[in-house]
């Protein structure tokens, strides 16, 4: 019965969509708080390193990541990717 909904036609669906790169995304204070130690660890132990990273690739099981400093990141299905721009104003 319901596996055979069909999807909303274009003409029932608003005119505009909200751009989804535009809305913020929420995240797990705790991935957060971990982003930001890696991120803060990452600076204690290279202070000279001039490259600034894009963001942080997180796994949201382990809370274990990287830094991205190339271009957009592919991830693994338990990962999310964090923007340096939500990690940096709560280092401060």
């Amino acid at each position: 019965m319901y596996g055979l909904q069909q999807p909303p036609s274009t003409s029932q669906l608003p005119s505009q969509l909200p751009d989804v790169g535009a809305l913020p995304t929420a995240l797990n204070p705790a991935l957060l708080k971990s982003a930001r130690q890696i991120y803060r660890t990452y600076y204690e132990v290279h202070p000279d390193d001039v490259q600034r990273p894009i963001g942080i690739a997180i796994s949201t099981k382990t809370h274990r990541g990287k830094l991205i400093f190339g271009g957009k990141p592919v991830l693994l299905p338990n990962e999310c990717f964090i923007p340096i721009s939500q990690i940096e104003p709560g280092l401060h």
